[in-house]
């Protein structure tokens, strides 16, 4: 992301995101259209990540993640984002919250992959905040769409709409769970089946080469995203097929130690952080009609601290992944803001722009969709740079005091060394040669602190005792009784 300010518009001006798109309606729709690529890749290759039957066999504490916790997110932001912007109505601010519930699956995955989490996290934790990220980010159109329609049908008092809130209420439930959910859910596990069946067959013919077995999952993704994309919700469709896929395990287990995919994925990553960082609305931050920016700052923190921390440790007992509360302190923390935020901030100004009155969008559409940019964008970048730089800068606050003590030892008297067991046993043999030194002893099971100068002593008194050990030796020899032998005296012969 860094990279994306540096050469944006805002700097060097090496990416010009808005001379290659030539309007910003079009930059929207190429930002909108980046997004769900990098999650429908995100989302298919974290199902297939889980192990066999896992979202059979973990429902339970998955029910309460994606219901109770996501409910809970939702109201929170919602009213934090009231409470710090001005002249928001709280209809509006639903709408703005339901944006940021989602937890990012690209952000999530980095912070549970690695040699870090692979020393840190248990796997059973792991995998549910995998599997958390995965399904969240499809579920978060009821929350998004609830508020958009109740915006469209009651705002303004229905002003070009007739029906009022049953009129929302119903197409919230016909077509946000019933068109855009459930036909999602059936169609990624029908896909993702089939998929399987056809990949075991192809495998048993000899018909697949390693490679095009590898960029299967990728395949899967881009023909799940360009076909359910039109009639649904892509996102959670990528997530149940990619599930569905390796329902038996097997996709999982024969590209276990395989990089092809993590290594696209992480291309995938880096582009659109980069992407992100050329576009990012940077100067409405500080300079807008909706909101100042220390309000924004407050906001930022409020959102990280509170949106999910309290009902994860409140509910963590329940769910058997978190086993401390230390664990639970770490999942509440890490839900970051970041890729779903930004492609929910497009999907909600697409459908604001439907909401006119002769042929002009409503007032206070128009309004909600600038006050969403700002909020939402705001929120992904703080949350970006916070989750991003927690464990680099954990490990570095961990490792560098250790490196700087083996770099630099002081040399004053508290600072404490260790007497080796040599030089004890040398001190213990002359004690009348130390008796006019003052050494500290200790037991061998227990280091003894030392400074620097009785060390020296120490080696000083070592050496002596050897040199004294050696005058006595030789003074030893020198005062032996020396036995010469006589010849055996031989008998002449008579």
């Amino acid at each position: 992301m860094l990279a994306g300010v540096v050469f944006s518009p805002h700097a060097t001006n090496v990416i010009k995101p808005l001379d290659y798109t030539r309007t910003q309606a079009n930059l929207d729709a190429v930002t909108l259209y980046f997004s769900r690529l990098v999650l429908g890749v995100q989302l298919v290759l974290a199902g297939v990540q889980l192990p066999s039957r896992y979202l059979q066999e973990e429902w339970k504490p998955l029910s309460l993640l994606l219901g109770p916790v996501m409910v809970a997110m939702w109201l929170t932001s919602s009213l934090l984002i009231w409470a710090m912007v001005p002249h928001l109505s709280f209809l509006h601010a639903l709408a703005i919250g339901a944006c940021v519930t989602p937890t990012d699956p690209v952000l999530s995955n980095s912070i549970v992959k690695g040699k870090f989490a692979d020393k840190n996290i248990p796997k059973d934790l792991q995998k549910i905040i995998i599997a958390e990220s995965g399904a969240n980010d499809g579920l978060g159109y009821p929350f998004v769409f609830l508020a958009l329609y109740l915006i469209k049908y009651t705002g303004e008092g229905g002003l070009g709409r007739d029906g009022g809130v049953r009129t929302a209420i119903g197409f919230w439930c016909g077509e946000t769970w019933g068109y855009t959910i459930l036909l999602s859910v059936i169609y990624g596990a029908t896909v993702g089946w089939i998929a399987k069946e056809l990949l075991h067959w192809a495998e048993e013919k000899k018909f697949v080469d390693r490679e095009s077995f590898l960029v299967f999952a990728i395949a899967l993704a881009l023909f799940i995203v360009g076909t359910c994309g039109m009639i649904g919700d892509d996102v959670l469709a990528c997530f149940i097929a990619g599930n569905t896929f390796t329902w038996d395990d097997w996709f999982r287990l024969e590209t276990l130690d395989d990089s092809l995919q993590p290594t696209i994925d992480m291309l995938l990553n880096l582009s659109i952080f980069i992407w992100y960082g050329a576009i990012c609305p940077w100067a409405s931050f500080t300079h807008n009609s909706v909101v100042p920016l220390y309000r924004l700052i407050f906001l930022g923190i409020l959102i990280l601290l509170l949106r999910r921390l309290p009902i994860i440790f409140a509910l963590h007992r329940a769910i058997h992944q978190i086993d401390e509360a230390r664990q639970a302190i770490f999942v509440g923390f890490f839900g970051p803001i970041g890729v779903s935020a930004v492609f929910y901030i497009y999907i909600s100004l697409e459908f604001l722009e439907t909401i006119t009155v002769d042929g002009v969008q409503r007032a206070d559409a128009k309004e909600l969709g600038e006050t969403l940019t700002i909020v939402v964008w705001f929120l992904a970048m703080c949350s970006i740079v916070v989750h991003g730089l927690s464990i680099p800068l954990g490990k570095l606050g961990f490792f560098l005091p250790r490196t700087l003590y083996q770099a630099y030892p002081s040399t004053g008297k508290d600072e404490a060394s260790t007497v080796t067991r040599a030089e004890k046993i040398a001190l213990s043999t002359l004690p009348s040669t130390a008796s006019d030194r003052t050494i500290r002893f200790v037991d061998d099971d227990e280091p003894a602190a030392a400074s620097l100068n009785e060390r020296q002593a120490a080696s000083e008194v070592g050496l002596e005792a050897c040199r004294c050990c050696s005058i006595r030796e030789s003074a030893r020899d020198l005062s032996a009784p020396t036995v010469r032998e006589t010849p055996t005296p031989r008998l002449n012969s008579v």
